[in-house]
């Protein structure tokens, strides 16, 4: 057994894809997904097609952020190929142990991350999120997740360089944690506490989602918590717009590989040559869906701090699912949406009565991100369901 084994595990149980040891002795000890550049580290984002890179020469904004508030980086975690993938299953590299639900997916794309935290490996752990990539590991793996409002965390020195839907944001057992690692790598960021009780609308069901799905949602309405229900008629208008934008803008940052024939997994192949079939009109279409998306939930967020939706619409797959388009495909329904409108969100775990992973994602005005995190606070303090996230004051 080496160091790495000895200390934190086996590597690809605790979703880990390299050993570091950066920073401060006895600060926080932090993971970084392997789409973040750490100077002097080959940014692989888990394909063969990236391993013969050079090693970055600087590190990521967010890396720098973490150093200089004194964290310790103790590892790159794996994730699904160049994080284009919701399942976290990687043939290349290796498939993280999810490790509350060993035999379902971690999920994806910030599976090693939300392994690793899970697994009570690091502190905190930093993902990225295009379509759900923090907020669904997250809760497959039962922790929590946070997608910051878009731009809030600086992008530079992320892979894919360009996006209109990916953030950078953080996963951790505890909101508390979640606020100091916001504290850290968002600038501008303070921590809120709320005086008074918060308005919150509660997303309309969808009576096609498995009943398991929606306890905790239905539980805060049972409990009072809930000031109000909205629709959002584009939901699924705005997963399907998400998915184009998702498709162009990942083969843009990957065509020059594709057309040379790099080593893709087949999975990610396939998506990638389904993608040159996205034609301007279609992004034009998809634009105009997230126009009016966005103003959708602008407008229900003048009447409330946070709508609040089921985490998934249905449990995540099994490992021996994983290939399988109909369980995996609905899995970000409700937050992929919100890449596309650039709305923070935030995802808290719980279980079902029969023992799945679920939860409850929490979305608010774009700049509040600190008032959305004082309200998760908030229902952990006034609901048992999540009384164990709370942290530390």
């Amino acid at each position: 057994m080496n160091s790495w084994d000895g200390q934190y595990g086996s590597a690809a149980a605790t979703g880990f894809a390299s050993m570091l040891a950066i920073g401060v002795d006895g600060g926080p000890t932090v993971a970084v997904k392997d789409c973040l550049d750490i100077a002097g580290h080959v940014t692989r984002c888990g394909s063969a097609a990236y391993a013969d890179a050079a090693p970055a020469l600087t590190n990521s904004a967010v890396v720098d952020r973490l150093l200089e508030a004194g964290c310790r980086i103790v590892g790159k975690t794996r994730l699904h190929e160049i994080a284009y993938g919701m399942t976290g299953v990687n043939a290349y590299e290796g498939t993280p142990v999810n490790p509350r639900w060993p035999d379902r997916i971690p999920g994806g794309s910030s599976s090693g991350s939300a392994v690793a935290v899970a697994a009570g490996s690091v502190d905190f752990a930093i993902g990225t999120d295009t379509g759900g990539s923090v907020r669904q590991p997250a809760i497959c793996c039962g922790v929590i997740g946070f997608k910051p409002t878009f731009g809030r965390v600086d992008r530079r020195g992320a892979l894919p360089a360009v996006s209109s839907l990916d953030c950078i944001g953080p996963l951790a057992r505890t909101i508390d944690m979640i606020d100091r690692a916001m504290e850290m790598i968002a600038p501008d960021y303070q921590t809120e506490t709320l005086t008074s009780a918060p308005r919150i609308a509660c997303l309309a069901i969808d009576e096609a989602d498995n009943p398991d799905m929606i306890e905790a949602h239905q539980a805060l309405r049972l409990a009072g918590l809930v000031a109000g229900s909205i629709d959002l008629p584009e939901l699924d208008a705005a997963f399907r717009a998400g998915m184009t934008i998702i498709a162009r803008e990942t083969l843009d940052a990957n065509r020059a590989l594709l057309e040379a024939s790099a080593q893709f997994g087949t999975d990610v192949r396939l998506r990638l040559e389904g993608a040159l079939l996205i034609s301007d009109v279609m992004l034009a279409e998809a634009e105009n869906i997230r126009a009016t998306f966005t103003q959708s939930v602008n407008d229900r967020l003048s009447r409330f701090d946070v709508i609040v939706t089921p985490a998934l619409p249905q449990a995540p797959p099994l490992l021996t699912e994983a290939s399988e388009p109909a369980k995996v495909l609905p899995l970000t329904r409700y937050l992929r949406p919100f890449n596309l409108s650039g709305h923070p969100a935030l995802v808290l775990p719980a279980v079902t009565s029969s023992g799945l992973p679920s939860g409850v994602q929490l979305i608010a005005r774009k700049g509040a991100d600190a008032r959305l995190c004082a309200v998760a606070r908030w229902l952990c303090d006034h609901h048992p369901m999540f009384s164990d996230l709370r942290g530390e004051a």
